[in-house]
């Protein structure tokens, strides 16, 4: 019984396949829609962390002023990697969205 089951849903799911091939929807181009929330999503992550990492490195500084010169280099590098955060996500945006 089960494996009848089984197999009429199987041919249902491939003989359904044609109705999802479709290449033109009339609405909305939900693509674009999540592209805008992750990049959103993105910048605001990095926009966190990036406020953080100069909060913690500056007070470092305040602490250890000899050290100044070590932590500017490790934030500057910090915020570069942070930074790449947001620029990976827009690339994959704009790979992701159709040309218009």
């Amino acid at each position: 019984m089960k494996v009848k089951f089984l197999l009429l849903m199987g041919a249902m799911m491939l003989l359904a396949s044609p109705i999802f091939a479709q290449t033109q929807s009339s609405g909305p181009n939900w693509v674009a829609i999540t592209s805008g929330f992750s990049m959103a999503f993105a910048s605001g992550i990095c926009g966190l962390a990036q406020g953080k990492a100069v909060a913690a490195a500056v007070e470092g500084m305040a602490r250890n002023p000899a050290a100044a010169g070590a932590i500017r280099l490790a934030l500057i590098i910090g915020l570069a990697l942070i930074e790449s955060l947001a620029l990976y996500t827009l690339l994959i945006v704009f790979a992701k969205l159709p040309a218009a």
